[in-house]
């Protein structure tokens, strides 16, 4: 398995992304943990430790601005939490690789995201209520693959609720903190993290994070983030076609 160091920078290349172009945190990092050597259910759940206090100080950032629909987020969770646990009590009885392959279709979805990244349009009228039932099944995802589910949430709040696009962020970053307390505590009961994988992984990711987010300032983002979406598609097919390999 890959030693500390390479840990550490591992966190930091994931890290540098995530905050570049707010998606693909968790999810890449999976992926990248199994091809490292991590056993397969600890890649799934040990980069979560890191990723809920990245969502909650978002969170923060963005209601400092009015920019978090609390009572849709309140409802989401309240609905959500109980599939949030049912998904992260099955992963105890889900085989490794098909966990693994899971999590690269999920990078699929993040590619996706990447490469158009506006939400497609849909006719009135938008539904709370409906967003909140898609919230229940994001939930399941997040605590089956220990990922926070935010980079789901945020065409859910936008397509299906109405919500604008820094409305829609802010509010998925609060709910995917929420989602990632409950799936951080039932992985880590089931015996799924290793603290040392989490914490080295984390000391790269934090200022990874923050690096990413300055370049963004200087960077053609757009343009870059499309070639990373690509980027991301091609390597979540490998991967996936990879696990199901006999």
């Amino acid at each position: 398995m890959i030693d500390g160091t390479g840990l550490a920078v591992l966190g930091a290349g994931v890290g540098v992304l995530y905050g570049a172009f707010g998606a693909g945190g968790s999810a890449f990092a999976t992926p990248l943990l199994a091809l490292a050597g991590v056993p397969a259910v600890i890649a799934v759940a040990s980069p979560l430790p890191a990723t809920i206090p990245a969502a909650l100080a978002g969170a923060w950032r963005y209601g400092r601005d009015g920019d978090v629909a609390h009572r849709l987020a309140g409802r989401a969770i309240l609905a959500g939490l109980p599939a949030v646990l049912a998904g992260a009590l099955l992963s105890s009885v889900v085989p490794g690789p098909v966990l693994l392959a899971l999590s690269g279709l999920s990078l699929l979805l993040v590619g996706a995201r990447l490469v158009v990244p506006r939400a497609v349009t849909v006719p009135h009228p938008r539904s709370e209520t409906n967003a909140v039932l898609a919230a229940i099944a994001v939930g399941f995802s997040a605590g089956l693959l220990a990922n926070s589910g935010g980079f789901l949430l945020v065409p859910v709040f936008v397509v299906i609720a109405g919500l604008g696009m820094r409305k829609a962020a802010g509010t998925s970053l609060l709910v995917a903190a929420a989602f990632g307390i409950p799936t951080l505590a039932t992985h880590w009961a089931l015996g799924h993290i290793d603290w040392r994988v989490a914490l080295l992984f984390a000391v790269g990711l934090v200022p990874g994070t923050a690096v990413g987010a300055r370049l963004t300032r200087r960077l053609p983002t757009e343009r870059l983030q499309r070639a990373f979406g690509v980027v991301l598609l091609g390597f979540a097919a490998w991967f996936v076609a990879r696990q199901l390999m006999p």
